[in-house]
């Protein structure tokens, strides 16, 4: 799965490198740590001056707090989050050693972060993505602050939001 998720990684790089960008902050929306570690790796080998910083919804920052403390961190089990796609108790046993060793600081955004970001992506880009692939690009836009490379690449996944929550999105100023 790492290996396959990764090559999202090589695409990026290998656009990055027709564009002639060389160095980037590149922000992974993160559950488990499956695509950020998969990126990462690609990255380690193809664009190593890419810092890829994992992005989580606030209350799921395991991965961010992990990367901290050196150890697997969990989340309460008993909180809920818009972000469901990529809500995990921990970061995932295989993928943490990596996401340790290639990522930098994670970065958290908040829900109203999320749904701002899914409107601007919709009026602006003209795409749908659910609010867990929605994080990544919350990050860029309200904690670019954070970052310390002229160019910021953002990974926006999937498109699996419902009715009710995408309209929430498009009304959310």
């Amino acid at each position: 799965m790492i290996a396959g998720q990764g090559t999202a990684g090589l695409e990026i790089t290998e656009q990055a490198k027709d564009l002639g960008i060389d160095e980037a902050d590149l922000l992974v929306c993160c559950g488990g740590g499956g695509l950020t570690s998969g990126i990462a790796l690609a990255c380690a080998e193809n664009a190593k001056n890419f810092k890829v910083h994992p992005v989580e919804p606030a209350g799921f920052d395991d991965v961010a707090r992990s990367l901290i403390s050196g150890k697997r961190e969990t989340n309460d089990n008993n909180s809920s989050s818009l972000c469901d796609a990529i809500v995990t108790p921990s970061p995932g046993i295989l993928t943490f050693p990596i996401l340790k060793e290639f990522c930098y600081p994670g970065m958290v955004v908040t829900e109203s972060e999320v749904l701002k970001a899914m409107r601007i992506a919709f009026e602006r880009l003209k795409i749908v993505i659910e609010p867990g692939g929605a994080v990544a690009l919350a990050a860029a836009l309200y904690h670019s602050e954070l970052l310390d490379s002229k160019t910021i690449v953002v990974v926006a996944s999937g498109g699996n939001v419902d009715p009710e929550t995408f309209s929430r999105a498009l009304s959310f100023r």
